[in-house]
């Protein structure tokens, strides 16, 4: 997807949940950004529930069946990721903005077959896909996409930002006063992406 240099540079960040994610689109510089729109975004079909949590359906299933189920599930959370990035792309274009790189915020960054807990190893599976499904609509489109930890999410982009951590949690708080509706950990954590992957520094 050819970015038009005509429009005002912006990013796209997420907090990535378990069938959805929070997603904000922020222009500006590191300095003075500027929230343009926050709202929840699906990563699931609500016409198929089990795509919410396509890995714990498998749990009960023999092996064989695990592995179809599995296989039909990540094509609709596929196709949902793509559709919602195509909508987020658009809508952007509408606001006079192209998306020039993207950030995720997720809860871990485990690697699934390293634990031996089913239940948790589901968990895992769910939450690299839903990561995965969006990293790849943006690298179809050539656009920069990175995730990095919750737990670790404000100090990580203090870093890349260039500000204190205090200084990044001032402003992930203040971008919430132009949004219409509640600003909490999700809404603060995906505009924080947001402006994080809008300066174009490494994470």
């Amino acid at each position: 997807m050819a970015q038009n240099p005509d429009l005002a540079p912006a990013a796209l960040g997420f907090r990535v949940k378990s069938g959805w994610a929070m997603a904000a689109l922020v222009s500006g510089s590191a300095s003075s950004p500027k929230l343009l729109l926050c709202r929840s975004v699906l990563l699931s079909d609500p016409k198929v529930p089990e795509s919410k949590q396509p890995y714990h359906g498998a749990l009960e299933r023999p092996e064989k069946q695990a592995a179809a189920s599995t296989a039909r599930l990540r094509k609709v959370v596929s196709s949902a990721a793509e559709e919602s990035v195509a909508h987020l792309l658009n809508q952007a274009a509408d606001a006079g903005c192209t998306v020039r790189g993207a950030a995720l915020v997720v809860g871990s960054l485990a690697e699934p077959a390293s634990l031996h807990n089913e239940h948790i190893r589901a968990h895992a599976l769910e939450g690299q896909l839903f990561r995965t499904v969006l990293e790849e609509a943006f690298r179809l489109r050539g656009i920069p996409c990175t995730a990095f930890l919750e737990k670790t999410a404000y100090a990580t982009a203090a870093v890349a930002l260039g500000k204190s951590v205090a200084e990044a949690k001032s402003v992930a708080a203040a971008l919430g006063n132009s949004h219409n509706g509640s600003w909490r950990a999700e809404e603060k954590l995906a505009a924080l992406a947001a402006w994080t992957a809008l300066n174009h520094r490494h994470l």
